[in-house]
């Protein structure tokens, strides 16, 4: 096979169009460090991304926001459909079930919260504590991202989306190809 018939070395040399054909949002939910990677790598990526902040003094219109296409203070300003993948990258907001449970009643593509594999997401007893079943909780994927050994906000981010990529791909993820 030569390059020209392999269709992901015409990518690589430039030869065909890189973005993504089918709508992508990208919905990041609390203005954190890894927040803004999410967004920065997110639109390099094709996603439209959305800031979702409920803290009047981070969503401000002075507070500056220059990864985010857009910035909004609940999610229901945030256009999440079938096309959109959230992260919420804070489980220690106080605001962490109201916010996830408006989410939920969306149809987002995907769902996923940071946080430790080695207890149960605070997002458990919050969305229970609002009446939400536990089959719409279930819909929460923690962890999130491949498993790289990730430490940094920008390695993060890169494990988040590449998860988020491998999984609209129906991929695995990793280095395994079959």
């Amino acid at each position: 096979m030569t390059i020209a018939e392999d269709p992901a070395c015409a990518v690589a040399q430039g030869e065909t169009p890189t973005a993504p054909q089918e709508p992508r949002r990208l919905v990041v939910v609390f203005a954190t460090p890894v927040a803004t990677h999410l967004q920065h790598f997110g639109r390099h990526l094709g996603y439209t991304t959305v800031l979702v902040e409920p803290s009047a003094a981070m969503s401000a219109p002075d507070t500056d926001h220059p990864e985010a296409d857009h910035v909004v203070t609940g999610a229901g300003e945030a256009g999440i459909d079938a096309s959109t993948d959230v992260v919420v990258t804070d489980h220690h907001r106080p605001e962490l079930g109201p916010i996830l449970r408006d989410v939920l009643a969306r149809p987002a593509r995907w769902v996923g919260l940071m946080g430790s594999p080695r207890h149960i997401g605070p997002h458990v007893a919050a969305l229970g504590e609002l009446g939400v079943d536990e089959q719409t909780i279930a819909r929460v994927h923690r962890p999130i991202g491949l498993n790289i050994g990730s430490r940094t906000p920008p390695e993060i981010a890169v494990a988040t989306l590449a998860g988020l990529l491998a999984d609209r791909a129906g991929r695995p993820g990793g280095f395994r190809f079959d």
